[in-house]
């Protein structure tokens, strides 16, 4: 199957919390776009594994994404290593994604910059027709995507450019509260966290409406690029 967008995250929950208004956009517009976990989520102050294996999938019926893998790296421990990149470039030469997302450069969860620089180095390696992998005992040919963006997280980082997701919140705040184990529930006798307030589920809304009001929109996500950005003539930027 070849997607027009891979998204990787380094938890279940990171790809919706980052950029599920903008999978849904494109999925709208008849993009195939898929989901990579790097990991389960296993060091989670709530849930387990397993509830977040089912959280996961229902989140993923509701982005109406083409395929959701997980990895199943060490939740904390993984590390940049030809190990790891070697399995994120078996995805990446498995769907031949034309764009791929990943997480925050800079963010206050250690995985966050980890796997997006983890992502970023194996989206390189992946075109290099030296490096060899196969799949189901078939050799892969090598791929490169054209671009790798990365979305925004825990820190209100500067983007490079934003996605107009008006008409997609509601949506988006649905396939983030299928991670119920996760979140603001007033009812529950979990342990708090720091996402699990009822201001973080909040600061959801007020993020894009904010990156919306800066930029003449009602609601937007943002993203930092890894090049410079270019467009065919001065109309095509709002």
């Amino acid at each position: 199957m070849k997607l027009d967008i891979l998204a990787f995250g380094a938890h279940p929950d990171d790809v919706e919390l980052g950029c599920a208004g903008t999978i849904l956009k494109e999925v709208a517009l008849g993009k195939k776009v898929g989901i990579v976990d790097l990991t389960r989520g296993e060091l989670g102050t709530r849930g387990s594994a397993e509830i977040r294996d089912k959280e996961a999938a229902a989140a993923a019926a509701i982005l109406g994404v083409s395929v959701r893998e997980n990895l199943a790296f060490r939740d904390g421990f993984f590390v940049n290593d030809e190990a790891h990149q070697l399995e994120i470039i078996k995805m990446i030469r498995k769907y031949q994604p034309e764009i791929v997302l990943c997480n925050a450069v800079d963010d206050r969860h250690i995985d966050h910059p980890k796997g997006s620089q983890l992502v970023s180095d194996a989206c390189f390696l992946s075109g290099l027709i030296r490096i060899a992998t196969s799949l189901d005992d078939e050799e892969q040919k090598a791929w490169r995507p054209k671009v790798v963006y990365h979305y925004m997280q825990w820190k209100n980082l500067v983007p490079d450019f934003v996605v107009d997701i008006t008409g997609y919140v509601e949506q988006k705040t649905a396939a983030i509260l299928a991670y119920s184990s996760q979140f603001y529930d007033p009812n529950s006798k979990e342990p708090e966290s720091p996402i699990s307030s009822k201001n973080f589920l909040e600061s959801l809304n007020y993020r894009s409406r904010d990156l919306g009001r800066l930029t003449g929109l009602e609601h937007a996500e943002g993203f930092t690029a890894e090049r410079y950005l270019a467009v065919n003539s001065l109309s095509d930027l709002k």
